[in-house]
């Protein structure tokens, strides 16, 4: 049985443990008030973009030499982008992604396909490197705060690579964030353009009355937008625009997915040390009325003796 000092020297331990719990948990709600508010802004501005990019494509008469655009003719390789952080005692938010990744690549593997790993944060990073893996790309040094240098860093590796024929499909893994307790596993296709979510989801422009489109049907509603220039010319600068900004954004939810998940994980540990002292006090007062008992018969034990 641990002696009464043993039992204290735990509990100060513990409670120097809950402080710093205390102390990451606030500094990630800041942080996390911080990163909601970046999402907040740049949603509807990728949302247009992506719609301006699909009403693009589909204005235009014929799809311009674009290799963003073309599809190769067979699929072999295909590039997974993992996006984790550079820290750590965020719960599960970092091995999901390394998870996801890996189930994807078994999936891969069954197709008879390659995958090329590529990597942000230094979590993913070391994950991929520690499993012998080859690492295409490691982006690391930002996931706290993304700047949109980053993700056009991380594009134009990923859209140059697609150029020159080193994979022939791009996708991505990332935290989606809902709440502050919910982080939700994303996979989606960035290249080619004609596989991404950018063609997707017609039924995402229904109801557009709030910029001032009818509702009276689709066509209708695209007969309203004027090119200048034409459609193929702004096809050319949207297109790469379009998977930089679907990069930043998924940097962005995975920031708060971190700040989230680390501020939850931070509370639990408070909580738990919280109990685990109070364990340890219950523990301690009964060592304590064990020792008190015993030096009392030892006392009447003594009396005895004397008589």
């Amino acid at each position: 049985m641990a002696s009464q000092k043993d039992i204290k020297s735990r509990i100060s331990s513990v409670k120097n443990i809950r402080k710093i719990t205390r102390a990451m948990e606030m500094v990630a709600a800041a942080r996390l008030r911080r990163a909601e508010q970046r999402i907040e802004e740049l949603r509807p501005y990728a949302e247009a973009i992506r719609r301006m990019t699909r009403r693009a494509v589909e204005a235009a008469e014929k799809i311009p030499n674009l290799p963003l655009l073309e599809e190769h003719d067979s699929i072999d390789r295909v590039g997974l982008l993992l996006v984790t952080g550079d820290r750590g005692l965020a719960g599960a938010f970092n091995s999901q992604i390394i998870r996801a990744g890996n189930a994807r690549n078994r999936e891969l593997q069954q197709d008879n396909l390659e995958a090329r790993w590529y990597a942000s944060g230094r979590r993913g990073v070391s994950s991929i490197q520690f499993r012998g893996l080859e690492l295409a790309g490691g982006y690391t040094g930002f996931t706290d705060r993304p700047a949109y240098a980053d993700a056009r860093n991380i594009a134009d590796d990923l859209i140059a690579h697609y150029v020159d024929g080193e994979v022939d499909r791009v996708e991505m893994l990332y935290n989606g964030y809902v709440s502050p307790m919910t982080q939700e596993v994303r996979h989606e296709t960035l290249l080619p353009l004609q596989q991404a979510d950018v063609l997707g989801d017609e039924d995402s422009e229904e109801g557009e009355d709030s910029e001032g489109e009818s509702s009276e049907g689709p066509d209708h509603g695209r007969a309203l937008w004027i090119y200048e220039p034409g459609p193929e010319e702004i096809l050319e600068r949207l297109a790469p625009d379009y998977v930089e900004i679907s990069v930043y954004r998924a940097l962005l939810e995975s920031t708060a997915s971190e700040h989230g998940a680390r501020m939850t994980a931070m509370r639990n540990a408070s909580e738990n040390a919280a109990e685990l002292i109070d364990t340890l006090t219950l523990e301690a007062n009964r060592q304590r009325q064990a020792e008190i008992t015993q030096e009392i018969m030892e006392v009447v034990a003594g009396a005895e003796g004397l008589r």
